[in-house]
């Protein structure tokens, strides 16, 4: 069993910051990609950003340059650091592992998600 627990999303103004982390934890061997989702009303959930085990970053270009994700082998997290902060990045936020656990192949597993709100 994998527990994916995302904590840090809040109410914040136009032009502020946030940090959201993510941690993984139960039966894991090793972790692989991981990534943060968001989803606004409305709209499908997409991409935001993702960083592979060996520290290669992706993100969606609506974020590039303001949003930075990095992550700690050792403690099984993820965070996305969220400067310059837009109405448009009002959405739940999720997290999502990749988790390979003793004998069987790598699973996805999400987060329950965190609110982030960009309201003035």
């Amino acid at each position: 069993q994998v527990q994916v627990v995302e904590s840090g999303g809040g109410l914040v103004q136009p032009g502020g910051s946030l940090r959201l982390s993510c941690g993984a934890s139960g039966s894991i061997l090793s972790l692989g990609a991981m990534g943060w989702y968001r989803q606004a009303p409305g709209n499908q959930r997409e991409s935001v950003a993702r960083i592979t085990t060996l520290g290669s970053t992706t993100y969606a270009d609506s974020v590039k340059g303001r949003f930075t994700i990095s992550r700690d082998n050792a403690k099984n997290t993820v965070d996305l650091q969220m400067n310059s902060l837009k109405f448009e990045d009002t959405a739940v936020y999720f997290c999502k592992v990749v988790v390979w656990t003793m004998g069987g192949p790598p699973s996805e597993y999400w987060g329950q998600g965190t609110q982030v709100t960009v309201s003035s």
